[in-house]
C-alpha cells in the first residue's frame, strides 16, 4: 500500500513538473487581467524582469522581442545595428525584401520562415520553454497584384510571460473566422499601417476591433502622414493613443492598459 501511494506521488511531482516546463497555448482561451497599470521605458541591454517582455522596434517591421533568457525578432533583415547581438530566434516574411534575407547569421538557433516550402505551409510550434512561437497563414498578392499566393505570409504569435503578442507580417486580406480562431488572443498586435501595400486602413480597422488587443504597436509606415492618418483613425474607434517618445517599451501581464490603446514606437537601430 505505501509503495503504491509513493508511486502516486511521483507520478503526480512528475506531472506537475512537465506541466511547469511545457508552456501550454494559453492564448487561445481568453483571460481577464485586472488591475493593469502603465507602460515603462527600458534600454534594451539591460536585464528583463521575470514574467516581462521587452519590445524594441527596430525598422520597418523588424522588432526585438525579450523575455529573461530569449530573445526573437521579427520580419529579420539581417541588420539590426551595429552591436554584437545574435537572437535565439528570427521570423521572417518574404513578400518584399524589407521582410526577410537569404543569408541569416547561421549563429541564429531557430531561423522560421513564414512562408510555403515546396508549395506546402509552415506550421511553425517553437517551445523554448520560456517563451513559445506559432504561426498562422495568410494569403498574399504575389508581385506584379495579378494573383494570389496562397499561404505566402504568417502572423507570428509569441507566447511569453503571459502575454500573447502577435506580428501580422505583411497582411493582404481581412481575417476570417478560421483565422481569429487560431490567433486566439492577442494581448499586442505589431500592425502594418501603410494603406496600401497591406490593408487599407478601414480594412485594418475592423481586424483591429475583432482582435480586441489592450495595445497596437503601428509598424510599416511610410511617412509621419499615413501613421497620423491611422491613429486619427483609431483615436475616432475609441482607442487612445500614446507616443512613447522611445524604441522601446516593457510589458506584463499585470501592466497592461486598462483602455485599448495605440502605443507609438520610434524605430531605431540598435546600439550599444
Amino acid at each position: 500500500m505505501i509503495r503504491h501511494v509513493l508511486l502516486l506521488i511521483c507520478i503526480i511531482v512528475g506531472s506537475a513538473a512537465m506541466a511547469q516546463d511545457r508552456i501550454p497555448s494559453h492564448c487561445r482561451a481568453f483571460a481577464q487581467a485586472p488591475g493593469m497599470e502603465y507602460l515603462q521605458l527600458a534600454s534594451f541591454r539591460e536585464p528583463v524582469a521575470n514574467d516581462t517582455v521587452r519590445i524594441s522596434y527596430v525598422d520597418h517591421a523588424m522588432f526585438l522581442i525579450q523575455s529573461e533568457t530569449v530573445s526573437a525578432m521579427t520580419d529579420f533583415t539581417g541588420w539590426y545595428g551595429n552591436v554584437e547581438f545574435i537572437p535565439d530566434v528570427v521570423t521572417m516574411n518574404n513578400a518584399h525584401s524589407t521582410h526577410f534575407t537569404s543569408n541569416p547569421d547561421p549563429a541564429i538557433a531557430h531561423v522560421l520562415e513564414g512562408w510555403t516550402l515546396n508549395g506546402q505551409p509552415r506550421n511553425h510550434e517553437l517551445d523554448l520553454g520560456e517563451m513559445l512561437i506559432r504561426n498562422v497563414h495568410t494569403d498574399i498578392r504575389a508581385r506584379g497584384g495579378d494573383r494570389v499566393q496562397e499561404n505566402g505570409n504568417s502572423i507570428f504569435v509569441f507566447e511569453v510571460a503571459g502575454l500573447c503578442i502577435g506580428h501580422l507580417g505583411h497582411l493582404h486580406h481581412e481575417l476570417d473566422e478560421t483565422h481569429y480562431a487560431m490567433l486566439g488572443r492577442l494581448d499586442v498586435v505589431m500592425a502594418a499601417v501603410d494603406g496600401g501595400l497591406t490593408l487599407r486602413h478601414e480594412t485594418l480597422l475592423r481586424v483591429m476591433d475583432r482582435l480586441r488587443s489592450s495595445v497596437v504597436i503601428p509598424m510599416h509606415w511610410f511617412g509621419r502622414s499615413t501613421l497620423d492618418a491611422f491613429l486619427d483613425d483609431m483615436e475616432t474607434s475609441g482607442y487612445d493613443v500614446v507616443r512613447a517618445g522611445s524604441p522601446q517599451i516593457t510589458l506584463s501581464l499585470n501592466s497592461l492598459p486598462s483602455r485599448r490603446t495605440v502605443m507609438v514606437l520610434e524605430p531605431e537601430f540598435l546600439a550599444e
